[in-house]
């Protein structure tokens, strides 16, 4: 039977205020923007213009992510009656290739720096610049990150991950225009940028294999699946049998579905209390858990004939 919803009036709105946390990463996008650029535009780094092109795609990411904030954040309808939840695959797909893109633009930018290198200019105002604009990100990437997980929102994990890498190239980028000055080998300018836009694929493929893993229907994380089994343990040593268990994640929302085998003899009542009983356990341990149960006899053949994912044809 499929659970009563666990929700509250609360809940759409706390869904909703997530995409101030969008607004804030548009925020910082467009003001590492502006100082990165002009770190490039006094030194001539092609690693800094790799930094600077990477937090163009860090503000086209953000207005997705805000986007998708606000359809996920939507309460379920007649056309969508598990929600709008799994919109927030699409922004982290869509900002994990964002990233793959700006790895290629930055190897385009830096490979001919190889061959012809230039010497650097106004090195140490630049730095600082670049570093500050570090700084920026690093703090809105914290945030993220954190509202991210408590949230369970992968659109701003993946924002969040995303400003974090921005912060390594700065790192990468910061160290190799130093090194450039220490040693006056102009080559390590763009093999910095060359090794940036590695990382950057690096952590791109990763956010995409994740949204695609998503709209796939993959299953909940080991952790989630041990709850679930937590709760159904006590029963199956009181006789009771479960099985056909499914779960899915779809953005912000958790999906569990199972049979429940009791003895024949139970009345129907006593069987919807006891299914009323285990999805309340279960969304106890999993908030945002939409819980769907089947009631089935255990002294009935038919009850095993669906114990595999797959139940057979019948002959």
């Amino acid at each position: 039977m499929p659970a009563s919803s666990n929700s509250h009036p609360l809940v759409a709105g706390d869904r909703r205020s997530l995409t101030r946390f969008a607004w804030l990463s548009i925020a910082a996008a467009l003001v590492t923007i502006a100082l990165k650029t002009t770190a490039w535009q006094m030194t001539g780094s092609v690693g800094l213009l790799s930094d600077a092109i990477e937090s163009l795609v860090n503000l086209v990411g953000g207005i997705m992510a805000l986007a998708m904030l606000t359809i996920a954040a939507r309460p379920a309808d007649e056309d969508h009656a598990y929600g709008h939840s799994k919109a927030e695959y699409f922004s982290s797909g869509v900002e994990g290739s964002l990233i793959l893109v700006a790895a290629v633009s930055i190897a385009v930018a830096a490979v001919p720096r190889i061959f012809t290198p230039k010497p650097l200019e106004q090195v140490g105002l630049g730095l600082a610049v670049s570093v500050a604009s570090s700084l920026v990100n690093l703090g809105v990437a914290l945030l993220l990150l954190r509202v991210g997980r408590q949230r369970n929102s992968i659109t701003l994990e993946a924002n969040a991950h995303h400003l974090l890498t921005d912060v390594w190239t700065s790192v990468g980028v910061v160290a190799g225009v130093g090194l450039v000055v220490l040693t006056g080998w102009q080559w390590l300018d763009p093999t910095v940028a060359l090794l940036v836009a590695a990382n950057i694929v690096w952590t791109g493929t990763g956010i995409v294999r994740r949204s695609i893993a998503g709209l796939m229907d993959i299953s909940l994380p080991p952790a989630d699946r041990a709850q679930v089994e937590a709760v159904l343990a006590p029963h199956r040593a009181q006789g009771i049998e479960f099985h056909a268990l499914r779960t899915r994640q779809a953005g912000a929302r958790r999906f569990v579905s199972f049979h429940v085998v009791v003895p024949g003899e139970w009345t129907v009542n006593r069987g919807h209390e006891f299914l009323e009983q285990v999805e309340a356990e279960i969304r106890k341990r999993l908030p945002d858990a939409t819980v769907f149960t089947h009631l089935e006899a255990l002294d009935d053949p038919r009850s095993w004939d669906d114990a595999k994912l797959e139940r057979d044809s019948a002959p």
